[in-house]
């Protein structure tokens, strides 16, 4: 195994005699990484060992891992999807955990442009609890005093549905919130939320939005972190206070709540908080009314020691942003998890932004690694498997693609995630997140990748033809400079007969047609989320991909290997494309979007 010199140091004081238990666990976990690992994959073959999947593949009872990683394929989603919509369609045989499928957890990827279907166990629950209860332990060594104080969270449960067989289908994070494990959440003092259980539990994105916003206000003077899943999710409270502030203030002065608030619960449990209170209402206006909302966070929520957000992989982009309406506070990113499994956890959750690594948690699940070569990536196929690394065989500063196998009955499943190698918590190694496998676009849950963007762009320009107008060229950039965030879409054309040249209703009804191909999570993000503002479509000069082609190869490129990029993030291009724009156009309308999922 390849552990650097530098190994870190062990994790304490612990603030707290429970901490001291948690830290020591964490310990004994990373100490014995590989012999843990060798136990998981030993209890997940042993209690499904009569499942149909395993069974398929003549694993025989046989618990070891060499006779696991010659009899059982590396999968994608695809290859399990038949399984998948047997379970769906009301299937209760075992097929893969001897336990029952409780649910499926919607994963933010997609397959054929609906959400994937994620089966999983009443214990997932569980061990994901244990988990969550890694987190705070690790910050009180690094934040003095969370228990002196409250987290204000913007939290919030999503549209779910249930399969023909009956199953619910929902996001993982909708699945714990609505869980007993968080609505009977034993009362921890350095763990402690503004937000009320009624409020988060609020399907109606507004009435929660409003009531979460307005006892963050009510308890300004006790917020010692403020927070969302997503760095996205920040912004987007952010910006409902800047629409909604006046509203809020009113109902600070008078103490009553504003009437589009109807959910019965969150009336019930605000009205007891709620008393009229002029002094900090005037505050409120006082510092919304001004158009400078530099540092609001700091301004109203003045004890905040840190912002509880994830800033990894695509969100990332919104740190510039995050660092105006806060003042620049530390970002701490806690966790690292998926709908299919819950990874590991930032031992050093204060650190820069760029610096973020998590440890995987070894009891969580089996780990493998496909290594990965950005230049010459390998091809899997089922007739020449891949040697897979094991956790406790990567080596420091390369490239891996996850996969898993869970105790819910995934095996050696293709996550998507590549991660790089940082360093090692005592024998267990430490990973960053480089990002998602092939997503081009991201706003918020969303992920587009280039096949989709690809049939989007050839949907659109089918309005075209009419005005014999044809797409020369085109690349595509994510937005987050507006909140929400949105897709911008350049386009240089050529319109054949300039007297038949297309209309800009047409143009704007491009976009819409661009967004209706889009998966069920990007319009799901647009309609019910609010998470993504409306596409755009920029119309460039003739000649500009052409100046985009000279930009590159005056920069190295290869004349000869030059293709134009599908998406652009790098800044001297975006101006150069900028510069370029001869006409703008957005979506007038929302694309159609239902909690059923469409066959």
């Amino acid at each position: 195994m390849a552990v650097d010199s530098g190994v870190s140091s062990p994790l304490g004081p612990p603030a707290c005699e429970k901490d001291a238990k948690v830290l020591q666990f964490i310990e004994e976990m990373t100490k014995n990484m590989d012999s843990v690992q060798e136990k998981v994959l030993a209890e997940i073959l042993t209690r499904n060992a009569n499942t149909e999947y395993l069974q398929r593949f003549q694993v025989f009872g046989a618990v070891d891992r060499e006779t696991f990683k010659s009899k059982i394929p590396v999968v994608t989603y695809e290859d399990l999807k038949p399984d998948i919509d047997r379970v769906a369609n009301g299937d209760r045989s075992p097929i893969f955990s001897s336990h029952p499928i409780t649910e499926f957890l919607t994963s933010s990827g997609t397959s054929a442009g609906e959400r994937k279907l994620m089966p999983t166990i009443a214990d997932e629950l569980e061990r994901r609890q244990k988990l969550y209860n890694l987190l705070q332990p690790v910050m009180n060594l690094y934040v003095p005093g969370l228990d002196k104080g409250k987290g204000l969270y913007f939290l919030f449960i999503k549209a779910e549905t249930k399969t023909p067989g009956g199953l619910v289908a929902r996001p993982v994070l909708t699945s714990y919130y609505k869980s007993e494990q968080f609505k009977k959440r034993p009362y921890d003092p350095y763990n402690v939320y503004t937000s009320p259980n009624e409020t988060v539990l609020c399907v109606d994105y507004y009435q929660s939005m409003y009531a979460q916003m307005l006892c963050g206000l009510l308890m300004r003077e006790e917020v010692l972190r403020v927070g969302a899943v997503f760095a996205s999710g920040l912004l987007r409270a952010i910006r409902f206070l800047q629409l909604n502030w006046k509203q809020l203030s009113q109902d600070i002065a008078s103490g009553t709540l504003n009437p589009r608030v109807s959910d019965p619960s969150i009336r019930k449990c605000i009205s007891e908080m709620l008393k009229p209170n002029p002094q900090l209402a005037e505050f409120v206006v006082k510092e919304c009314e001004s158009e400078n909302w530099e540092g609001i966070i700091t301004r109203i929520w003045p004890n905040t020691k840190y912002l509880d957000v994830i800033v990894t992989g695509a969100m990332a982009q919104y740190i510039p942003l995050l660092d105006y309406y806060s003042g620049g506070l530390p970002k701490a990113c806690t966790m690292y998890a998926s709908s299919e499994c819950y990874f590991g956890l930032n031992l050093k959750p204060m650190c820069k932004p760029s610096e973020v690594c998590y440890t995987i948690m070894p009891n969580m699940g089996y780990f493998e690694f496909i290594p990965h070569d950005p230049v010459n990536p390998i091809q899997l196929s089922r007739d020449s498997p891949p040697h897979l690394v094991d956790l406790a065989d990567v080596e420091l500063g390369k490239e891996y693609e996850l996969v898993i196998t869970t105790y819910a009955g995934l095996c050696r499943y293709r996550v998507g995630d590549i991660l790089q190698v940082t360093g090692f918590h005592n024998s267990a190694p430490q990973f960053k997140f480089v990002r998602r496998k092939n997503v081009l676009l991201s706003i918020d849950s969303d992920k587009t990748d280039e096949s989709e963007l690809q049939t989007a762009i050839e949907n659109a320009t089918a309005l075209l033809l009419p005005y014999d107008t044809t797409l020369v060229e085109y690349t595509s950039f994510a937005d987050t400079k507006t909140i929400p965030g949105h897709y911008v879409i350049y386009w240089e054309l050529l319109v054949k007969d300039p007297s038949n040249s297309p209309s800009d209703e047409l143009l704007n009804q491009c976009c819409l047609a661009m967004e209706e191909s889009l998966n069920s999570v990007y319009r799901q993000c647009r309609v019910a989320d609010n998470s993504i503002g409306p596409l755009e479509i920029r119309v460039v000069k003739s000649g500009t991909f052409e100046e985009l082609m000279d930009y590159a190869i005056s920069r190295g490129a290869s004349i000869n290997q030059y293709k134009a990029p599908r998406c652009v993030n790098f800044t001297p291009i975006v101006e150069l494309l900028d510069s370029r724009v001869v006409s703008v156009h957005f979506s007038q309308s929302a694309p159609h979007w239902t909690p059923e999922r469409r066959r």
